[in-house]
């Protein structure tokens, strides 16, 4: 039974799971039976007041009821099956998100907990094939050993050894076996993965989004003008590569609030009608900078939420924030049609575009995009080009390019798109 735009099934299917009758329902919110019998077979619309008191009664939100289930979490659903071999029921993934909420939660979190550790796996598989530290720590523990058994071995050989030769290769056993002591506890502290409260984040820029996300992406201290440094050591990130990223992330956004003062970019923005254009003309600086603050803007003052995606030429994600239906995969490739990597083919040249989800009740963002030059501008210099993506939620209908995107190729559901790398698991 498919769900999309049936908000009447959706209120039905909650009230038999929460074992209300229907009359009892009606009478809650003050309409008859009869009325409510109509709503439940989509045969009168419902919104406003009333879709909110029936919400209220069946626990539920106004949002569940109207639009189904989150469309980021339709998308973990689908995820989780393409990743699996056994047959499952693409096509009623909303019934199911519809009917059972918790359990449909708990497959999401197993999936991103699978996902977590099958990355783990990569990134040590990666840490003992290529790590420079680890191969050299296995080479004194080998060489310790092998230095270990030609002394034994000429011990135990039949010839005869005077005291002072045997005293000799005793002191060398002796020697060889301290120093595999130390190269063993070395390495086992070097694999040792460190006990701490919380999760464990397996990758830097992990570590680094962790802790952006608990400040809300919006760095209160460095707007009072705090010390780069100071705040990074009061982080407490585990590795020195996060440690590392944070500063530089932290440097530039003390940069952006030097050239971008918040009481004075937050009026502008608001004035202008969050338009990076109109707001790098007004403080002189380059759009890509505009996209980060306003990214940074704190949501609690009247300022709608948005989300901000960084990459490099590769694709790689350097940095994501997301915002509610907005996620772009960190393992694996994502949709190549977000405006993000179609800005590295307009260098310098800013992108507007409306990215709509797929589905009926596909979900539509307003993308500003554009791709510059990170690093040193000279002759023969490499050419670093870095993307930025700023992303607003529900935009008003407009003139802008419209462009129909997706999660990934292996989940997503459009039939005609030349951008497709392989078939999807789930048509």
């Amino acid at each position: 039974m498919a769900l999309h735009g049936q908000t009447g099934t959706r209120i039905r299917e909650r009230r038999m799971d929460r074992k209300i009758r229907q009359a009892d329902l009606a009478q809650s919110v003050e309409i008859s039976p009869s009325y409510l019998n109509l709503i439940e077979h989509n045969r009168r619309r419902i919104a406003g007041k009333l879709l909110a008191q029936i919400a209220k009664q069946l626990e539920t939100t106004p949002e569940q009821l109207s639009r189904g289930a989150d469309s980021t979490l339709l998308d973990q659903l689908r995820t989780a099956a393409a990743h699996m071999t056994v047959s499952v029921e693409i096509a009623r993934v909303e019934e199911l998100a519809g009917r059972y909420p918790g359990w449909t939660d708990l497959i999401a979190a197993q999936a991103r907990r699978l996902s977590a550790l099958e990355e783990r796996v990569q990134v040590l598989t990666d840490r003992m094939t290529y790590d420079p530290e680890l191969a050299g720590s296995l080479h004194e523990v080998i060489s310790a050993v092998t230095a270990i058994r030609s002394a034994a071995s000429i011990l135990v050989g039949g010839e005869k050894l005077d005291a002072d030769w045997q005293g000799r290769f005793h002191r060398n056993i002796y020697d060889d076996s301290i120093r595999l002591a130390a190269s063993s506890e070395a390495l086992i502290r070097y694999l040792d993965a460190p006990e701490a409260d919380g999760p464990v984040h397996f990758a830097p820029i992990d570590e680094v989004e962790a802790y952006l996300a608990k400040e809300g992406f919006h760095i209160a201290a460095l707007e009072a003008g705090s010390d780069v440094a100071a705040l990074v050591a009061s982080a407490n990130l585990r590795s020195g590569a996060a440690q590392s990223l944070l500063q530089s992330h932290l440097q530039a956004y003390r940069a952006d609030v030097e050239a971008m003062p918040l009481t004075a970019f937050s009026k502008a923005a608001k004035a202008g009608g969050y338009d990076p254009m109109k707001l790098a003309a007004q403080f002189g600086v380059d759009v890509a900078a505009v996209l980060r603050r306003l990214a940074s803007l704190p949501t609690g003052a009247d300022h709608p939420p948005m989300g901000l995606a960084v990459a490099d030429a590769s694709g790689a994600l350097l940095l994501l924030k997301p915002v509610d239906g907005f996620a772009m995969p960190r393992a694996g490739a994502g949709c190549p049609l977000w405006p993000i990597y179609a800005a590295f083919t307009r260098q310098g040249q800013p992108i507007r575009a409306e990215a709509t989800l797929p589905g009926a009740n596909g979900q539509r963002f307003l993308c500003y995009a554009i791709a510059t030059n990170a690093g040193v501008s000279g002759f023969d210099a490499p050419q670093v080009l870095r993307a930025t993506m700023l992303v607003l939620s529900d935009p008003p209908e407009g003139a802008q390019q419209k462009v129909e995107v997706g999660v990934a190729c292996r989940i997503c559901p459009r039939k005609a798109c030349l951008a497709r790398r392989e078939p999807s698991a789930i048509m």
